[in-house]
Parts: structure tokens; C-alpha cells; sequence
């Protein structure tokens, strides 16, 4: 049997992909590398990368997408968890929130990983975004 060696994309249902592309690209760092629309169905995709190499992160648009607020406790997504190197890190993605006015939860312990800090926030839509910490070798 074969082995998963990583992740190659996430793919994000959002409502409106003109506002939600900025604010990936600003608040998370990422940058737009391809765009398509398809005119028969209507659904609408970009693709932001962090940079060669990593994985990507695709934010989708379809053209019936339900206007309410995203929850977690439907079946599906519950949240996104992106890695940091370290606490120092994490602590570095708390002033940068705070630089974007994007409102957060400050860096604390987790309850699920021990010695792991966990920063959590939402995005454009609510989706749950968090950036994580383990513990330092």
C-alpha cells in the first residue's frame, strides 16, 4: 500500500471569492497563482500558494452557495489548522492579526495536543482558521 506523503491543497466554499482572495493574501501571506470561472456551471475558483512548493489553498465559488453563516457543527469542515515552528511564531501571527484588525483568540495551550499553543480566527465567511505551535524539540 501506498503512503500519503502531505496535504496538496485545501479547497474552501466561499460566498465571494473577490472578497475573500484579499484577504487570504494580505492576512495570511499567500498569493493568487491561477483563476478560473466556468461558464457552464457558473462556479468560480482560485488557487493561492504560500510559495514553490507547499500546498495550496483553493477558494471556491459556486454560483447556489447558501449566504448564511459558516458552522462547524454541520457535516463537513470544522476548521483549518495551519503550523508554525514555534511559540515565538505564533506570538508573531498575533501582532499580525491584530495589524489586519482580524479579530482572535490570543495563543493559548491546547487541551487536545499537550504542549502545543494554539492561535484561532475566522475568516471573511467564519470559517475557523487556527495557527498551531507543537512543542519545541
Amino acid at each position: 500500500m501506498s503512503t500519503l506523503i502531505g496535504v496538496h491543497h485545501l479547497a474552501l466554499t466561499v460566498t465571494d471569492v473577490d472578497r475573500s482572495v484579499p484577504w487570504y493574501e494580505r492576512v495570511l501571506g499567500l498569493k493568487e497563482a491561477a483563476r478560473r470561472e466556468d461558464a457552464e456551471t457558473g462556479i468560480r475558483k482560485v488557487v493561492l500558494r504560500g510559495g514553490p512548493g507547499e500546498f495550496s489553498v483553493v477558494l471556491v465559488q459556486h454560483p447556489d452557495t447558501e449566504r448564511g453563516d459558516f458552522d462547524e457543527r454541520r457535516t463537513g469542515l470544522d476548521h483549518v489548522a495551519f503550523m508554525v515552528d514555534s511559540y515565538a511564531e505564533l506570538k508573531e501571527w498575533e501582532r499580525r492579526l491584530a495589524e489586519y484588525g482580524v479579530t482572535y483568540s490570543p495563543a493559548k495551550a491546547s487541551r487536545t495536543l499537550p504542549g502545543s499553543a494554539v492561535l484561532v480566527f475566522r475568516d471573511p465567511d467564519g470559517i475557523q482558521l487556527e495557527v498551531w505551535a507543537d512543542p519545541e524539540s
